[in-house]
Protein backbone atom coordinates (compact mmCIF):
# COMPACT_ATOMS: atom_id res chain seq x y z
CA UNK A 1 0.00 0.00 0.00
CA UNK A 2 0.77 3.35 -0.81
CA UNK A 3 1.40 5.99 1.97
CA UNK A 4 0.76 9.58 -0.07
CA UNK A 5 -1.43 8.72 -3.22
CA UNK A 6 -1.24 13.03 -3.83
CA UNK A 7 2.66 11.98 -5.88
CA UNK A 8 -0.26 9.90 -8.06
CA UNK A 9 -0.85 12.93 -9.98
CA UNK A 10 2.77 12.85 -11.16
CA UNK A 11 3.26 8.83 -11.58
CA UNK A 12 -0.56 8.58 -13.26
CA UNK A 13 -1.18 11.54 -15.22
CA UNK A 14 -4.53 10.13 -16.31
CA UNK A 15 -5.88 7.96 -13.47
CA UNK A 16 -3.94 9.67 -10.60
CA UNK A 17 -7.17 11.05 -9.28
CA UNK A 18 -9.03 7.71 -9.33
CA UNK A 19 -10.02 7.25 -6.01
CA UNK A 20 -8.48 10.13 -4.55
CA UNK A 21 -9.34 11.02 -1.00
CA UNK A 22 -11.81 7.63 -1.23
CA UNK A 23 -9.60 4.74 -1.12
CA UNK A 24 -7.20 4.63 -3.01
CA UNK A 25 -4.13 4.12 -0.72
CA UNK A 26 -5.34 0.77 -0.72
CA UNK A 27 -4.22 0.32 -3.95
CA UNK A 28 -0.99 -1.01 -4.79
CA UNK A 29 1.54 1.09 -7.23
CA UNK A 30 1.42 -2.34 -9.59
CA UNK A 31 -2.72 -1.58 -9.09
CA UNK A 32 -1.99 1.61 -10.40
CA UNK A 33 0.02 0.87 -13.34
CA UNK A 34 -2.02 -1.31 -14.34
CA UNK A 35 -4.92 1.19 -14.94
CA UNK A 36 -3.03 3.39 -16.16
CA UNK A 37 -1.88 1.52 -18.91
CA UNK A 38 -5.28 -0.03 -19.79
CA UNK A 39 -6.17 3.74 -20.55
CA UNK A 40 -6.53 3.56 -24.98
CA UNK A 41 -7.42 6.93 -26.56
CA UNK A 42 -7.31 10.29 -24.88
CA UNK A 43 -9.73 12.86 -26.18
CA UNK A 44 -11.28 16.24 -25.47
CA UNK A 45 -14.44 17.66 -26.15
CA UNK A 46 -15.92 20.87 -25.91
CA UNK A 47 -18.59 22.70 -23.58
CA UNK A 48 -22.21 21.38 -24.06
CA UNK A 49 -20.84 18.09 -26.32
CA UNK A 50 -22.86 14.83 -26.08
CA UNK A 51 -20.62 11.96 -24.94
CA UNK A 52 -23.23 9.03 -25.28
CA UNK A 53 -26.96 8.63 -26.40
CA UNK A 54 -29.35 6.61 -24.12
CA UNK A 55 -29.82 3.34 -25.81
CA UNK A 56 -26.91 3.56 -27.66
CA UNK A 57 -24.41 0.41 -27.61
CA UNK A 58 -21.20 1.45 -25.90
CA UNK A 59 -17.97 -0.78 -26.16
CA UNK A 60 -15.52 1.74 -23.77
CA UNK A 61 -16.30 3.73 -20.48
CA UNK A 62 -14.77 6.57 -20.05
CA UNK A 63 -13.00 8.29 -17.48
CA UNK A 64 -12.94 12.02 -16.63
CA UNK A 65 -9.43 13.29 -16.39
CA UNK A 66 -10.79 17.20 -16.36
CA UNK A 67 -13.48 18.83 -16.66
CA UNK A 68 -17.55 18.35 -15.30
CA UNK A 69 -20.06 15.60 -16.90
CA UNK A 70 -23.55 15.83 -16.11
CA UNK A 71 -25.72 12.52 -16.77
CA UNK A 72 -29.29 13.47 -17.33
CA UNK A 73 -32.75 12.26 -18.36
CA UNK A 74 -35.03 14.40 -20.84
CA UNK A 75 -39.17 13.73 -20.63
CA UNK A 76 -41.34 13.79 -24.00
CA UNK A 77 -41.58 18.03 -23.58
CA UNK A 78 -37.97 18.65 -23.26
CA UNK A 79 -37.32 19.08 -19.59
CA UNK A 80 -34.18 18.11 -18.33
CA UNK A 81 -33.32 16.27 -15.04
CA UNK A 82 -29.54 15.71 -13.97
CA UNK A 83 -29.24 12.95 -12.14
CA UNK A 84 -25.29 13.05 -11.09
CA UNK A 85 -22.70 15.40 -12.22
CA UNK A 86 -19.26 13.45 -12.69
CA UNK A 87 -16.00 15.65 -12.00
CA UNK A 88 -12.10 14.28 -12.37
CA UNK A 89 -11.56 10.93 -10.85
CA UNK A 90 -14.84 9.36 -11.94
CA UNK A 91 -15.51 6.83 -14.63
CA UNK A 92 -18.50 8.54 -16.25
CA UNK A 93 -20.22 5.24 -17.13
CA UNK A 94 -18.15 2.26 -15.99
CA UNK A 95 -21.36 0.74 -15.54
CA UNK A 96 -21.81 0.23 -18.85
CA UNK A 97 -19.57 -2.09 -19.13
CA UNK A 98 -21.50 -4.79 -17.76
CA UNK A 99 -25.34 -3.22 -19.10
CA UNK A 100 -23.63 -2.79 -22.67
CA UNK A 101 -25.59 0.28 -22.79
CA UNK A 102 -26.87 3.41 -20.88
CA UNK A 103 -30.14 4.14 -19.50
CA UNK A 104 -29.49 8.01 -19.59
CA UNK A 105 -27.51 10.71 -21.80
CA UNK A 106 -24.01 11.97 -20.76
CA UNK A 107 -22.88 15.10 -22.01
CA UNK A 108 -20.11 17.70 -21.18
CA UNK A 109 -20.86 21.10 -18.81
CA UNK A 110 -17.48 22.61 -19.87
CA UNK A 111 -14.42 21.15 -21.89
CA UNK A 112 -13.29 17.93 -20.39
CA UNK A 113 -10.76 15.52 -21.22
CA UNK A 114 -11.16 11.74 -20.90
CA UNK A 115 -9.59 8.89 -21.28
CA UNK A 116 -10.83 5.66 -22.59
CA UNK A 117 -10.83 2.47 -21.63
CA UNK A 118 -12.11 -0.57 -23.95
CA UNK A 119 -14.54 -2.81 -22.37
CA UNK A 120 -12.28 -5.66 -23.77
CA UNK A 121 -8.89 -4.08 -21.78
CA UNK A 122 -11.87 -4.11 -18.41
CA UNK A 123 -12.75 -7.66 -19.07
CA UNK A 124 -8.90 -8.62 -18.27
CA UNK A 125 -8.47 -6.72 -15.85
CA UNK A 126 -11.89 -8.31 -14.28
CA UNK A 127 -9.95 -11.62 -15.48
CA UNK A 128 -6.43 -11.57 -14.01
CA UNK A 129 -6.59 -8.40 -11.36
CA UNK A 130 -9.12 -9.12 -8.66
CA UNK A 131 -8.61 -6.66 -6.55
CA UNK A 132 -8.45 -3.89 -9.09
CA UNK A 133 -11.90 -5.62 -9.53
CA UNK A 134 -13.15 -4.63 -6.55
CA UNK A 135 -11.82 -1.08 -6.63
CA UNK A 136 -13.81 -0.41 -9.93
CA UNK A 137 -16.94 -2.40 -8.21
CA UNK A 138 -16.30 -0.11 -5.32
CA UNK A 139 -15.98 3.01 -7.27
CA UNK A 140 -19.29 2.25 -8.65
CA UNK A 141 -21.26 1.05 -5.57
CA UNK A 142 -19.89 5.17 -4.30
CA UNK A 143 -21.58 6.75 -7.65
CA UNK A 144 -24.93 4.28 -6.40
CA UNK A 145 -24.56 6.35 -2.88
CA UNK A 146 -24.68 9.35 -4.49
CA UNK A 147 -27.85 8.35 -6.29
CA UNK A 148 -29.40 7.82 -3.29
CA UNK A 149 -28.22 10.92 -1.57
CA UNK A 150 -29.33 12.80 -4.62
CA UNK A 151 -32.77 11.28 -4.36
CA UNK A 152 -33.37 12.87 -0.56
CA UNK A 153 -32.25 16.00 -1.40
CA UNK A 154 -34.71 16.67 -3.73
CA UNK A 155 -37.44 14.57 -2.43
CA UNK A 156 -36.88 15.49 1.50
CA UNK A 157 -35.00 19.18 1.44
CA UNK A 158 -36.78 22.46 0.37
CA UNK A 159 -34.99 24.81 -1.82
CA UNK A 160 -32.44 26.41 0.61
CA UNK A 161 -31.34 22.88 1.28
CA UNK A 162 -31.41 21.42 -2.16
CA UNK A 163 -29.14 24.12 -3.63
CA UNK A 164 -26.29 24.23 0.03
CA UNK A 165 -26.64 20.58 -0.14
CA UNK A 166 -25.65 20.21 -3.79
CA UNK A 167 -22.47 22.90 -3.26
CA UNK A 168 -21.68 20.96 -0.38
CA UNK A 169 -21.04 17.75 -1.95
CA UNK A 170 -19.50 19.12 -4.74
CA UNK A 171 -17.18 21.01 -2.60
CA UNK A 172 -16.13 17.55 -0.55
CA UNK A 173 -15.47 15.54 -3.87
CA UNK A 174 -13.06 18.34 -5.24
CA UNK A 175 -11.66 18.55 -1.98
CA UNK A 176 -11.21 15.10 -2.09
CA UNK A 177 -9.16 15.26 -5.51
CA UNK A 178 -7.57 18.34 -5.09
CA UNK A 179 -9.25 20.89 -7.29
CA UNK A 180 -10.95 22.68 -3.78
CA UNK A 181 -9.44 24.52 -1.56
CA UNK A 182 -11.18 26.60 1.46
CA UNK A 183 -14.68 25.90 -0.28
CA UNK A 184 -13.46 27.37 -3.92
CA UNK A 185 -13.76 26.07 -7.17
CA UNK A 186 -14.55 26.61 -10.02
CA UNK A 187 -18.00 25.10 -11.53
CA UNK A 188 -19.11 25.80 -15.26
CA UNK A 189 -22.60 25.81 -14.26
CA UNK A 190 -25.74 28.25 -15.18
CA UNK A 191 -28.45 29.01 -12.99
CA UNK A 192 -30.69 26.83 -15.33
CA UNK A 193 -28.06 23.69 -14.73
CA UNK A 194 -29.25 24.30 -11.46
CA UNK A 195 -32.09 24.29 -11.83
CA UNK A 196 -32.01 20.82 -13.50
CA UNK A 197 -29.68 19.58 -10.96
CA UNK A 198 -32.26 20.43 -7.77
CA UNK A 199 -35.53 19.84 -9.29
CA UNK A 200 -36.38 23.75 -8.94
CA UNK A 201 -37.37 26.37 -11.61
CA UNK A 202 -34.17 29.68 -13.11
CA UNK A 203 -36.70 31.46 -11.06
CA UNK A 204 -36.17 29.61 -7.77
CA UNK A 205 -32.61 29.13 -8.37
CA UNK A 206 -32.15 32.77 -8.45
CA UNK A 207 -33.92 33.73 -5.48
CA UNK A 208 -32.81 31.12 -3.05
CA UNK A 209 -28.84 31.81 -4.71
CA UNK A 210 -29.45 35.32 -3.71
CA UNK A 211 -30.68 34.58 -0.01
CA UNK A 212 -27.28 32.22 0.49
CA UNK A 213 -25.81 35.07 -0.38
CA UNK A 214 -27.53 37.20 1.80
CA UNK A 215 -26.74 34.83 4.66
CA UNK A 216 -23.42 34.39 4.11
CA UNK A 217 -23.32 30.70 2.62
CA UNK A 218 -22.64 31.05 -0.09
CA UNK A 219 -21.47 32.99 -3.44
CA UNK A 220 -21.58 31.47 -6.73
CA UNK A 221 -20.98 33.97 -9.78
CA UNK A 222 -19.53 33.97 -13.16
CA UNK A 223 -18.83 30.11 -12.61
CA UNK A 224 -17.07 30.03 -9.47
CA UNK A 225 -17.68 28.73 -6.09
CA UNK A 226 -17.33 30.82 -2.35
CA UNK A 227 -18.69 28.69 0.79
CA UNK A 228 -18.44 31.46 3.02
CA UNK A 229 -18.78 29.12 6.33
CA UNK A 230 -18.89 25.40 5.60
CA UNK A 231 -20.19 24.35 9.06
CA UNK A 232 -23.60 26.43 8.71
CA UNK A 233 -23.96 25.57 5.15
CA UNK A 234 -24.08 21.57 5.81
CA UNK A 235 -26.62 22.75 8.57
CA UNK A 236 -29.21 24.45 5.95
CA UNK A 237 -28.13 21.13 3.69
CA UNK A 238 -28.68 18.48 6.45
CA UNK A 239 -25.15 17.01 4.62
CA UNK A 240 -23.43 14.62 6.33
CA UNK A 241 -20.47 13.55 4.20
CA UNK A 242 -19.80 9.65 4.49
CA UNK A 243 -21.84 8.52 1.77
CA UNK A 244 -18.87 9.76 0.28
CA UNK A 245 -17.06 7.03 1.80
CA UNK A 246 -13.88 9.81 1.76
CA UNK A 247 -10.55 8.82 3.87
CA UNK A 248 -11.56 12.23 5.92
CA UNK A 249 -14.81 14.17 6.31
CA UNK A 250 -13.88 17.11 4.00
CA UNK A 251 -15.10 19.60 6.90
CA UNK A 252 -12.57 18.27 9.37
CA UNK A 253 -9.29 17.44 6.81
CA UNK A 254 -6.75 21.02 7.09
Amino acid sequence: MRDDPGDDLVSYPLTGRFLMGRGRHRMTSDECRVLEDAAGEVKTFPPRHLLVRRGEPVERSMFLVEGYVSRYMDDREGYRQIVSIQVPGDFVDLHGFPTGRLDHDVGTLGPVKVALFDHQVLTRITEDHPRLTRMLWYSTLTDAAMHREWIFRIGRLGAEGRLAHFFCELNARMEMVGLAREGRFGLPLTQPDLAEACGLTGVHVNRTLRVLREQELLVFREGQVEILDQRRLAIVAEFEPDYLFSDCSAWKCP
